[in-house]
Order: structure tokens, then C-alpha cells, then sequence
């Protein structure tokens, strides 16, 4: 089809505030799917996707749209993610679109991530229509979703479509204002294809798939390309659409998206944003390529240590389908052998640890989530650690760089204190806040990635009573007084445990593991001590009494010497005992830690 007919465009929204929903419809709407097949989520795919109701992978559908002026249009349109650790999937996909439509809920207003995703789409210089969907729900607050387009997003409210996704209301309006407000693609005027690479997932017969948008010349079958990142030449062996299943076609033209199949075997020889163009007459990269960077990292361990190979094999099917995920091999003195793997973030994390429960059916424990520190050597160097077990001797430390994140947390009024008394006792700072309406502020402030890494979105949820919303991005790293804090059973160090903290935190974490530790551990025939330990001091101690023989019980009357003999005669032994003996922690006991 002429470039002139030709829409791109991505829906980008909050969590929950109707992307998919709206994608239906105008799948529907537009004739892509017929009624028969219509379910609800319909691009997303995964179990995981339609149970949270959350998108995890952009999904790229080819709409055929006849529009009030009689001409047949072609409307690309990239469902994103709305989830903050999916940002560079999101940043990625707008890339590869003219246009974009924001999606604010009636009943919510401008939330978090709506305007970290405004900014993204701003950025990309992309024309941007603002949808207010779910007009149709009884709390619907039209008026106040414009005042806040208008007073946060500085967009004029009488641009704003009012919509219901879910009635169909409104649908016909969008694909009109897209066909007006959206600009065609216009070729890059480079002397041969430019196609950007937005996405991969791995199919067994085919091979690599990879989601392209020709931004200049054409792909078609039998063409030798190269990847300009890896520096790869393949050969195009098949090229098409989706709608939303993959179909075939003959080409694809300037300003068309869809995807090809070349001999690429592994996800990871195409990279995220890589620039496709003519192996003969090569032309230069498109803008905007980065490599992507795991921020959080934790041990995955099978349960069962029999299990290592078929988990080995799990996670490198996995990683066929999420180039984001990294992983390489490690051993753990109480764990036995396992991995250690970088995700994004934390949403990240918990959906590649229920997708190797569920669809690998792996028995999985992960320990305690890090981040990437930067430790400054006394001899100049620079060492980045992810890992307590490779931290260097304290010695040899002059500084440690932890990684910040600014965060912005959109909170009800009432409970500007609670939030600012939240952002504090994770050593955050509020750098100013900003009313959004009557109602609700937002906070921007700056705090430790490691901070936020376990229950900071929870925490916001049950402060707020479920209003606040709370969205970040990577700052840069900051000094700070962090220490590597041990766990020691019997003055054995269990590295299953060890953890980088800072020094203020030390002493609560190291009481709260003592403590856990002590229910978990089993008793033995001696006194068994825990302690938390900073380097060679002691900040924390339980110990679990020893499971004691009555040895007097024979001795009835007579003197008190007798039983005192037969009392230093047990302690000399339980003396001994602990001398060659080794406490055994069960694996359960590990389990219920690193639960806790």
C-alpha cells in the first residue's frame, strides 16, 4: 500500500486503564477479527497476561480501516506494556510509530505511569491523542480527566475523545481522528532498506520472528540483509503481517510493519532496536539503539538439586522468548548448584519466576533480590558486584556507589505524611511535590533502588487504601555507607544469606534473620548460635538450646557430688560433640527464609 494510506500508531496507558480492551474493539471494528472469534484480552496471549491483567510483551496487529471518505487505510497499531520495568519495551515499540494514543480512565484520572508514558511518546516527537475511556462507569468523572490532561500534561482538554472500550462507544471517532491527526510515514531518503527491530519471540519451526517497521525501501524473500549490532548478513526467508495471527506476504514497503524469518537460531543475535538494512548497499543506523541492562538480580535454584539440567534447559527456552532476561551458572555452598539471573525490575522477576513454575513445571526457590553495586578499590579500580559472595574484603573498600531511582508517587492528600514518613525510612528524599487536582498530589523523590525492591509498591497500596500509583526510572549511582552483612550458624558463614545492606538497616535485618533462623533451625544434642555479623563484629545473636538427657535421673538420694560428677562428665561431652559436629540445616529451613 502507498505510504500516504499508511497509520502507525500504539495505544499507551496506566495499568489497567483499558489498552487492551480498546485494541479489541477496534480489531473488531475494523473487521480484523470476525465476531465468532472475539474474546476478551484478545493480544494477550499468555495465561499470565489475561490472570493479572497485564500486558508483558508488545503485541503488532495490521488493520485494513475504510474510512467516512470512502479510501481503504492500513493501521499498524503496537499493544504496549503499561508496566514501568517494561519502559524499554515501550520506548522501543513508540519508535516505530507516527502517532499515539493516551489512555486515561474516567473514574482514575492521570495516574503514575500515564505521565511517565506521555513523556516517553513526547520525547519521540510522536502525535499524541488523548482517549478518556470507561465514560460508561457509574463514578465517571469526564470534567476532572480533562481539567487533569489539561493542568498535568499540558493538553488541550477539547482534543480528549470520550470513549467506553468496553460498550464500544466513541470507537468510530478514534479510527477517524487517527486517520486525521496521525501523520503517514515518510521515507527516510536513504539509498537502500532501513527497517528497525522492535521486537523477537522464538518459534521451533521458523526459527527467530522478528517484529520489524520498515522505515525505508522493502523487505521481501530472498533478500540478503545484515544486522548492523551484531554485523550479521542472513537471508530473508519468509515476510508478513499479523491480524493478530501471522499471515504471509509478498513484501513489506516504506512505512509498513510486520516481521521476517531468516536462518537466525538464537533470540539473542537480534538485537532490541538493531537497524536492518541491504547486505550489497548497506545504509546507516536509525536513531535510538541502546543496549538493555538487567537493574535487579537474584539466584534461581531448583529445590530438588536433580532438577539443574531440566532447569538449565527451561531458562534457555526462555530466554529464546524474553531477550531481557540474563542468566549465567553459580554454586551456593547451602543451595548446591543454580543460577544467576538479571531482570528489569520486580515485576520483571516475579513473572520469569511463575513462568518456570508454570509452563516448566520447575520446583524453583530465589534468594533475596540485589542490585548492582559500584565498589571503588583503595588501589583505583572500580568492581561492580550483584552478588554478597563476590564482595571484597572491607580492607580493600575506600567507597561503595549504590544505584538511585527517581521516583514519582502520585498519593490521595490525606496521606501526604505517611507517604513522605514511607519515602524517609527508605532513605529517599522528596525533591518537591506537585498538586495534580483538589484531590490527590504527586511526589517526585529520590531513593535507593534497593530500597524499593521488596514491599515499597505494597507499602503505597496499603498507605493509600489502594489510590496511590507510583512509577520510576534509573538515576545515577550515590555513595553510601553500605556494609556486607553475614549470617553465621556456629560461627559458619551461610552465604544462602548474606546480604549488602546499609549500616543503619544492618542491625534490624540481621535481628529479623536471627530470629527466623532460630524457629527453622532443628534442635541438636548441643547449643547451636546464630549471630549476624559485620565483618568481625557481632551486631545480632539468638541460639537454640541444646535437646538435654536427664543423666541424674538414676541417681536417687546419696550426695550432691555424685550428680555434679555425672552433669561435668555430659558437659565435657556436649563440649566435644560441638567441636567435630556440623549443623545440618534442612533445605525447608532455607525455603522458609528467604520466604520471609
Amino acid at each position: 500500500m502507498d505510504a500516504a494510506h499508511i497509520r502507525n500508531f500504539s495505544i499507551i496507558a496506566h495499568i489497567d486503564h483499558g489498552k487492551t480492551t480498546l485494541s479489541d474493539r477496534l480489531l473488531h471494528r475494523t473487521g480484523t477479527i470476525a465476531t465468532r472469534d472475539m474474546e476478551d484480552q484478545l493480544l494477550d496471549a499468555m495465561d499470565l497476561e489475561r490472570e493479572r491483567g497485564i500486558t508483558i510483551k508488545a503485541h503488532p496487529v495490521t488493520m485494513l480501516y475504510q474510512a467516512k471518505n470512502g479510501e481503504t487505510y492500513e493501521l499498524n497499531l503496537i499493544d504496549t506494556p503499561g508496566h514501568v520495568d517494561f519502559a524499554y519495551e515501550v520506548s522501543r515499540s513508540l519508535s516505530a510509530c507516527e502517532g499515539a494514543l493516551l489512555v486515561i480512565d474516567a473514574a482514575q484520572g492521570v495516574e503514575a505511569q500515564t505521565v511517565a508514558n506521555y513523556h516517553l511518546a513526547a520525547k519521540q516527537n510522536l502525535e499524541i491523542i488523548p482517549v478518556i475511556n470507561k465514560i460508561d462507569l457509574p463514578h465517571a468523572n469526564v470534567a476532572q480527566a480533562k481539567q487533569q490532561l489539561e493542568e498535568v500534561l499540558a493538553v488541550p482538554s477539547e482534543l480528549a475523545i470520550p470513549c467506553s472500550a468496553k460498550e464500544g462507544i466513541g470507537i468510530e471517532e478514534i479510527l477517524e481522528a487517527i486517520i486525521r491527526q496521525i501523520p503517514p510515514p515518510k521515507p527516510t531518503g536513504a539509498p537502500s532498506l532501513q527497517a528497525l527491530a522492535f521486537d523477537s519471540y522464538f518459534d521451533t519451526y521458523k526459527g527467530v520472528v522478528t517484529h520489524v517497521r520498515v522505515f525505508n525501501g522493502e523487505l521481501k524473500p530472498g533478500m540478503s540483509v545484515k544486522l548492523l549490532h551484531s554485523g550479521k548478513n542472513v537471508e530473508v526467508k519468509e515476510v508478513g503481517s499479523f491480524n493478530p495471527k501471522p499471515y504471509i506476504r509478498e513484501k513489506l514497503e516504506t512505512g509498513e510493519t510486520g516481521y521476517f524469518t531468516a536462518n537466525i537460531k538464537t533470540a539473542a543475535e537480534v538485537k532490541m532496536g538493531d537497524t536492518i538494512t541491504d547486505a550489497r548497499n548497506p545504509s546507516g543506523e536509525l536513531p535510538g539503539f541502546k543496549e538493555i541492562h538487567p537493574m535487579v538480580f537474584s539466584g534461581i535454584y531448583p529445590i530438588n538439586t536433580a532438577d539443574y539440567e531440566a532447569l538449565k534447559s527451561s531458562m534457555g527456552k526462555l530466554k529464546l522468548n524474553d531477550s531481557a532476561f540474563v542468566y549465567a551458572s553459580e554454586t551456593s555452598v547451602a543451595l548446591g548448584f543454580g543460577f544467576r539471573c538479571g531482570f528489569l525490575g520486580l515485576l520483571h522477576l516475579e513473572i520469569v519466576q511463575e513462568r518456570l513454575r508454570r509452563e516448566y513445571d520447575m520446583d524453583i526457590i530465589a534468594t533475596y533480590p540485589s542490585v548492582v553495586y559500584k565498589i571503588h578499590l583503595t588501589d583505583g579500580t572500580m568492581k561492580e558486584v550483584d552478588n554478597p559472595a563476590f564482595m571484597p574484603d572491607v580492607t580493600y573498600i575506600d567507597r561503595i556507589e549504590e544505584p538511585m531511582v527517581k521516583a514519582f508517587v502520585i498519593c490521595p492528600n490525606e496521606n501526604i505524611g505517611d507517604m513522605m514518613a514511607l519515602i524517609s525510612e527508605k532513605r529517599g528524599t522528596v525533591d518537591h511535590t506537585e498538586t495534580l487536582d483538589a484531590k490527590r498530589v504527586m511526589l517526585s523523590s529520590l531513593i535507593p533502588l534497593n530500597e524499593i525492591l521488596i514491599d515499597f509498591h505494597d507499602r503505597i497500596k496499603s498507605i493509600t487504601r489502594g489510590f496511590g500509583s507510583m512509577d520510576y526510572e534509573p538515576a545515577d549511582y550515590q555513595e553510601s555507607d553500605m556494609v556486607k552483612l553475614d549470617m553465621l550458624v556456629n560461627s559458619e558463614p551461610m552465604d544462602a544469606f548474606s546480604c549488602i545492606v546499609h549500616r543503619s538497616k544492618a542491625e534490624g535485618r540481621g535481628r529479623t534473620l536471627a530470629e527466623k533462623l532460630k524457629e527453622v533451625i532443628p534442635r541438636q544434642q548441643y547449643q547451636v548460635k546464630i549471630q549476624a555479623a559485620i565483618g568481625g563484629k557481632i551486631i545480632a545473636s539468638e541460639s537454640v538450646s541444646a535437646l538435654r538427657k536427664d543423666v541424674t535421673a538414676k541417681c536417687y538420694g546419696g550426695d550432691v557430688s555424685r550428680k555434679r560428677k555425672l552433669l561435668e562428665k555430659q558437659k565435657e561431652g556436649k563440649k566435644r560433640m560441638k567441636s567435630i559436629g556440623s549443623v545440618n540445616i534442612p533445605q525447608e529451613a532455607f525455603i522458609e527464609v528467604l520466604k520471609a
